[in-house]
């Protein structure tokens, strides 16, 4: 990548880390891993699960990030809406990476076919959803690792290289 680093987003759906009662693991992850893809990121957006979601993911979006990653309420559980909130938000899913990253989940345990989230774009802005276990988000991660760069590039407008 030449020129200035792209700049990136971390939302953290979780309403236990959000008021305290639960210190969060997975953002020091994704913002390493966006760091280490030479991301501009700044402090992490930590917000209860529910309508605060959608807020949030709004409210990043107004700043053009080009990457923006969720962690978290992609379950079942009746509070986790993580999908419900960035779906009207999405312009363009992109269902190959989520179907990629449950497969991958599903290799170390079965729960990660429960995980509901999306992946897509608003705009120039790329948006996935990642569950909100640190292992969960480290292996949504890696099947991003090949993708991010030439994903990117195509939002831009260019061509990557296939």
């Amino acid at each position: 990548m030449t020129g200035p680093a792209r700049h990136a987003a971390v939302l953290i759906a979780s309403t236990r880390a959000a008021t305290g009662v639960y210190t969060d693991r997975s953002a020091p992850v994704v913002t390493e891993w966006l760091t280490g893809h030479g991301f501009a990121v700044g402090a992490p957006t930590i917000v209860p699960d529910g309508e605060a979601v959608g807020t949030a993911l709004r409210r990043l979006l107004q700043a053009e990030p080009a990457v923006i990653i969720t962690s978290g309420g992609t379950g079942l559980s009746p509070d986790d809406s993580t999908p419900e909130m960035t779906e009207p938000l999405l312009d363009r899913q992109i269902p190959g990476i989520m179907e990629a990253i449950r497969a991958a989940g599903r290799a170390k345990t079965p729960h990660a076919a429960l995980s509901r989230g999306h992946a897509g774009t608003a705009g120039r802005t790329f948006i996935v959803n990642l569950p909100g276990s640190p292992g969960g988000v480290a292996d949504a991660l890696a099947v991003l690792d090949p993708l991010i760069g030439h994903l990117c590039e195509q939002i831009e407008g260019g061509h990557g290289h296939a």
